[in-house]
């Protein structure tokens, strides 16, 4: 006979008590809005947590279970050691719902072979433990990832954005928010996954359908007045009524935010690391739209967009993070090698460094999300339809600005070439007096890094005489995350400043502005008897050099054209310099004394201290810190990041 306690336990282990119960996840709420709203994921019934247990984030809800977007270890929780909590987090509208799984993960199932850009290992999904129900976006909210462009003339103003089903879309647009009376039509593309040249952007995990994209141009626009508008469909829902500045070609100053390599944040982990900093950039750059109140601006992110590289929802995420200032100001952007280089691209000379950056995207959704002026265009050689958007120019206010691309040729006998020397050659000084230069490689660095010291000496022999000869006044360029700017320079030479009285000679300022986003950060050029000791001696033509996030502030004038360089941290000018008409080259550095200090106090920074106080709005700070905390507490749980060899 079997003891009663005996039997009693048996009957235990082969039907567990109701009050074990098995793990679950529930989703509220089950409908959002719009891209930014957030979603909370209660779970409950884990038993034995560990810490490598952990949500992954399914979108469409059908992906197989190695197929996420992105994962949250649960131990990134205060709560996880009980086996229940709550995760809140906000979504980017895909165009497609989403699906919570949660996966129990050990440690002998790591396998070092899988591992995410950080090298750190990926999770594997062989133990379900639970799933939830759908979630999704609310039908007839309008088209999402709203983005403006300059198109070249003045009384024109291009607006692009995203549906999921292309049907006929329009823009409304008029001087109230309530007359919206005039209306144009769009043009509709898209593609597809076999437009893309490699892994992972034409694989499963990679692959996300892109939408369909959207492209109009309002019309017939008065100079220098507060337009407000509408995009979307009776059908298919409007989107939000906002609102620009339109040009005017008469205006005598220029207003313009640039930076290189931002990228986008995401609220989880995903395969490639994301940027984190970006999210500060765009708040400050959104203050300092807010200041200047009605006074037309522009931005320009100078190549290496969204760092998607092949995961296409980071482009959305990209999209939805912009949009509080793509849909205010144009967006203006070049191409970088992130958006770009695959192992097939029809131009990669021996001595280039060209790799596969890219992603496998081969610049498919770089040249259909983006329509600059121009028409520049260069064949993939492939199914891939041809790279846009590569090389263009236009003029704002007294500053004419040249884009070119580092990616494809730009050698003698070109065709980027000879419209860059056209270009140069044709611009009306008197009008425009400033001339800004961009690409995303530099011609100079003083960086460590030595790859793309072959491209540069092309730069330098090739464009430099073109920029010189035609008194460019200043140079941006990205790539290296990092500030540095450089004295006015011609073959690694410094002109003179024209200070205390002595002829100035009016050579590029050359400046690199590539710390918008990427943390991956070089170390800067060791002396080359000591390279192994960790000293960086700072060349006599090398300013300033800075590792603070950040982005630049540009003010012109007929008579002068300002650039500062504002810190993420604290969202003041950490250099500036300016540049008269004239030639003339004031150094107005930090340790210029007061007078530096004077200086600073321009109109550019009385706009912004005006705009501090409207600006730091309660939802771009919960986003900050909350996306900060989880990334960082999720790495800080799970595995030591490394980073990679990569600008």
């Amino acid at each position: 006979m079997i003891p009663f306690l005996t039997f009693s336990l048996l009957l235990f282990h082969i039907f567990p008590s109701s009050s074990s119960s098995s793990p679950s996840i529930s989703v509220t709420p089950k409908t959002l809005s719009k891209s930014g709203d957030f979603v909370t994921i209660k779970y409950t019934g884990i038993h034995s947590p560990s810490n490598l247990d952990f949500l992954a984030i399914y979108s469409p809800p059908n992906s197989t279970h190695d197929n996420f977007i992105g994962y949250i270890f649960l131990s990134s929780r205060p709560e996880w050691e009980s086996g229940s909590g709550s995760i809140s987090i906000p979504l980017v509208n895909f165009r497609s719902k989403y699906q919570f799984r949660i996966f129990k993960w050990t440690e002998s199932e790591v396998d070092p072979e899988l591992i995410d850009h950080d090298h750190n290992p990926l999770p594997q999904t062989k133990h379900l433990l639970a799933e939830s129900e759908v979630v999704g976006f609310e039908f007839g909210r309008g088209p999402e990832q709203v983005h403006l462009a300059l198109t070249g003339r003045e009384d024109e103003m291009r607006v692009m954005f995203v549906t999921h089903d292309g049907k006929e879309s329009y823009v409304r647009y008029g001087l109230t928010r309530g007359g919206l009376g005039r209306v144009v039509g769009t043009r509709v593309g898209r593609y597809e996954r076999e437009d893309m040249c490699d892994a992972p952007a034409n694989s499963s995990i990679g692959w996300r359908d892109p939408g369909y994209i959207h492209d109009g141009v309002m019309i017939n626009l008065q100079k220098e007045k507060k337009y407000y508008y509408q995009v979307g469909s009776d059908s298919g829902g409007w989107s939000t009524i906002y609102s620009f500045v339109s040009q005017n070609g008469d205006l005598g100053e220029t207003f313009a935010f640039l930076f290189g390599d931002m990228g986008t944040a995401t609220p989880y982990l995903t395969f490639l690391r994301t940027q984190d900093e970006s999210i500060s950039t765009i708040k400050w750059i959104s203050r300092d739209i807010e200041a200047l109140g009605n006074k037309p601006a522009l931005i320009s992110h100078i190549g290496d967009i969204s760092y998607a590289r092949g995961y296409s929802w980071l482009w959305d995420n990209f999209f939805s993070q912009i949009e509080s200032v793509a849909s205010r100001v144009p967006y203006h952007v070049c191409i970088g090698n992130h958006e770009y280089d695959w192992p097939l691209q029809p131009w990669k000379p021996d001595w280039s460094s060209y790799g596969k950056d890219g992603g496998g995207e081969c610049g498919v959704p770089y040249t259909h999300k983006f329509h600059m002026p121009g028409n520049s265009s260069e064949p993939t050689g492939m199914r891939a339809p041809a790279t846009q958007n590569l090389y263009y120019s236009f003029d704002s206010g007294p500053v004419h600005f040249v884009y070119m691309s580092t990616e494809t040729n730009f050698l003698p006998g070109s065709n980027q070439y000879e419209f860059l020397k056209n270009d140069l050659e044709s611009v009306d000084r008197v009008k425009t007096p400033f001339i800004v230069f961009q690409g995303h490689r530099p011609m100079y660095t003083t960086s460590s890094g030595k790859k793309d010291d072959p491209l540069r000496k092309r730069m330098i022999e090739y464009l430099e005489p073109l920029l010189v000869k035609n008194n460019v006044n200043l140079v941006l360029w990205g790539h290296v995350h990092r500030y540095e700017r450089f004295c006015p320079l011609n073959n690694f030479t410094c002109g003179s400043l024209g200070l205390n009285g002595e002829e100035s000679k009016a050579f590029p300022v050359q400046v690199v502005i590539g710390m918008a986003g990427q943390d991956w950060q070089p170390i800067w050029e060791p002396r080359e008897d000591h390279p192994n000791d960790p000293i960086y001696p700072q060349p006599l033509q090398s300013l300033y050099r800075g590792s603070e996030f950040g982005y630049m502030r540009l003010h012109a004038t007929k008579e002068k054209l300002t650039l500062s360089y504002v810190g993420n941290h604290d969202g003041e000018v950490h250099d500036m310099v300016e540049i008269l008409a004239s030639g003339q080259v004031l150094n107005g550095g930090i340790y210029d004394g007061p007078a530096a200090t004077e200086q600073m106090e321009s109109m550019f920074s009385w706009y912004v201290k005006v705009g501090s106080v409207l600006m730091l709005g309660a939802f771009i700070g919960y986003i900050v810190g909350f996306i900060s905390h989880a990334r960082k507490t999720a790495a800080a749980k799970g595995w030591r990041p490394i980073k990679t060899e990569e600008i």
